[in-house]
């Protein structure tokens, strides 16, 4: 390593540890259906042992920034405990931690957490009194892998005041976003929430830059913008509808592309809000080479999971035979005679003899009798699945007990099935 390379090193880590992370967390993500009737969307399980909020957590811990405040509101029991058990191994004499922020009326008696503005705001003593140079603000429901340190370093060499992580994205999806108009210097020109004619990049006819809600501020001067929209009874207290436009004409914002530094095409980062989307996330992880890599060491996705037995397969007879094709088996399962293929099946999960299940999510604890065919599906946490059960084949038949996706997707959960539920985890 080069004397100019340690001192970069140097830099950035002043950087992070000088950093709180703030982890919006809060929100239903009513989008994911009845997959959040009991649960806050960041707590919603993902790619065979994960949570979604691992992704953010671990990419803070990561990238060296290791005092990281969670702010939950919806339904977040199942995402506090999964934080206490899986998160509490940074080390409060070193200053780390993972805090967890729930509403508490701290300003206003009367109102929860408002919007993603107010959420801060009404925990803007105890920011304060932490003292850090920067904050970074996080959505705690998107699947990527990010090195923040970087993103931290070109905030301060561009004397940002506020730095947007974005993506770059086709003028048809970008209307789903907040979109950024940039000059050729990544200065933003104007940010404008989900436009039905999205600016396009510089030098581009057909490409926008949208936000993936990742903010880097100054903190005195996130402190003053906080307290001046909370004093306006007009605004909605809304990073992407209020505090960002309000600030880009007097202040430095600048973007930050979202690129592999080697290759510079846009890296790996996918909104898993919708069923469709959730869905197709966790597909993709099966494929051979897959764009969001889980087997490489270097970037290491942190969670907690049960101590589980490994998966067996079991039965080697010709019309009987348990075992698992193009597919992510946990630990815990139990493959009894019965085909899985191109599925993931999370923690605890008994397939029964002479089943097939294909291109398929398979939440913890689910039990799938004999002789059941189940195609292009997510079956939440906890069903049993009754003997004979065909799922997948007859849209319009799923579609009277199930929860049936735009292009296809069935979601099945237990109230579905019958059982009426007032928990999961």
């Amino acid at each position: 390593m080069s004397a100019h390379d340690s001192s970069t090193n140097r830099f950035v880590s002043h950087l992070t540890r000088n950093t709180i992370a703030l982890i919006l967390a809060g929100g239903r993500g009513s989008r994911l259906k009845n997959m959040t009737d009991w649960r806050a969307k960041p707590a919603v399980p993902f790619g065979g042992k994960f949570r979604i909020i691992d992704f953010p957590l671990s990419n803070c811990v990561n990238s060296g920034i290791r005092k990281i405040g969670v702010l939950t509101q919806y339904k977040s029991d199942s995402l506090i405990r999964h934080i206490q058990q899986g998160w509490g191994f940074l080390r409060g004499e070193f200053g780390e931690y993972v805090d967890l922020m729930p509403a508490q009326q701290r300003h206003n008696e009367n109102s929860w957490y408002l919007g993603t503005a107010d959420a801060i705001y009404q925990n803007i003593d105890i920011l304060r009194s932490r003292n850090p140079e920067h904050i970074l603000v996080l959505a705690g429901d998107h699947i990527y892998k990010m090195d923040y340190g970087a993103m931290l370093a070109d905030h301060v060499a561009k004397r940002a005041d506020l730095t947007i992580g974005c993506i770059e994205v086709s003028l048809e999806e970008a209307s789903a976003f907040g979109v950024m108009d940039v000059d050729d210097y990544r200065r933003v020109k104007a940010f404008v929430e989900k436009p039905e004619h999205p600016p396009v990049m510089p030098g581009r006819t057909d490409t926008a830059l949208a936000s993936m809600g990742i903010y880097i501020f100054n903190a005195d001067f996130l402190f003053e913008q906080l307290i001046k929209d909370a004093d306006n009874l007009e605004s909605s207290h809304d990073f992407g509808h209020d505090i960002i436009p309000a600030v880009i004409r007097d202040h430095i914002v600048n973007a930050y592309p979202f690129l592999d530094l080697q290759s510079g095409v846009q890296s790996y980062w996918r909104d898993v809000g919708t069923i469709d989307a959730y869905w197709a996330a966790n597909m993709e992880l099966i494929s051979v080479h897959p764009d969001l890599n889980l087997y490489e060491n270097k970037w290491p996705i942190w969670t907690y999971q049960e101590q589980t037995p490994p998966a067996k397969f079991v039965f080697d007879e010709e019309d009987r035979r348990g075992m698992a094709v193009d597919s992510m088996i946990s630990g815990g399962c139990v493959v009894s005679g019965a085909t899985v293929r191109h599925s993931l099946l999370f923690s605890n999960v008994r397939v029964n003899s002479y089943s097939m299940i294909e291109d398929t999510i398979v939440l913890p604890d689910v039990n799938i009798g004999r002789h059941c065919r189940i195609t292009r599906a997510i079956i939440e946490k906890g069903c049993d699945i009754p003997e004979g059960t065909v799922i997948g084949e007859n849209p319009e038949e799923d579609a009277v007990r199930y929860h049936v996706s735009p292009s296809g997707i069935i979601l099945v959960t237990p109230e579905m099935l019958g059982v009426k539920r007032h928990y999961v985890r």
